[in-house]
């Protein structure tokens, strides 16, 4: 950023149309190794979006040993 820049333009959201999106391409990790979910069957398709993502704690330290 230097002093031409305009503050403005900066908070501006970015608006793209979907002409001008890129597709993402979605890999995941089957069996050991990975493979983009595009080339899946239509059952191995099924299974990955009924797939369920968490998020466990890391472990509290309390400092009493």
């Amino acid at each position: 950023m230097n002093d031409r820049t305009d503050i403005k333009t900066l908070r501006q959201p970015i608006v793209l149309n979907d002409a001008e999106r890129q597709p993402c391409e979605v890999w995941t990790r089957v069996m050991g190794y990975h493979r983009p979910v595009a080339s899946f069957n239509i059952g191995k398709k099924g299974e990955h979006r009924e797939r369920r993502f968490f998020h466990e704690p890391c472990a509290q330290l309390d400092g009493s040993d």
